[in-house]
């Protein structure tokens, strides 16, 4: 069974930066894309952002681009976001999820239990 263990959210004021980390067990990592998707309370799960197994090519949702970067250290097992320029809309619960940009959303993509990011001043 995949675990995914997300780290790193918190409380961050508006235009402040927060770097997510999640490590990845019971997989072979570096064979799979790995995203970060979101959900805002009431919302629905919103993909954020995807790294390719392959070269590492690197995929954002519009709302981010620009402000956040995925990246991977597949020797560790890591998936990161590090989130700069954050807004008070950025605020939810983040997970890392296995798969790219339609799989990760899905009811039952595997997921970690989520870190709360919030922005707020």
């Amino acid at each position: 069974e995949v675990q995914l263990v997300e780290s790193g959210g918190g409380l961050v004021q508006p235009g402040g930066s927060l770097r997510l980390s999640c490590v990845a067990s019971e997989i072979a990592f570096n064979m799979y894309d790995m995203s970060w998707v979101r959900q805002a309370p009431g919302k629905a799960l919103e993909w954020v952002s995807t790294i390719n197994s392959g070269v590492g090519t690197t995929y954002y949702a519009d709302s981010v681009k620009g402000r956040f970067t995925i990246s991977r250290d597949n020797a560790k097992n890591m998936l990161y976001l590090q989130m700069d320029s954050l807004k008070t809309e950025d605020t939810a619960v983040y997970y890392c999820a296995v798969g790219g940009q339609v799989t990760s959303i899905q009811p039952l993509s595997r997921r970690g239990q989520g870190t709360q990011v919030t922005v707020s001043s």
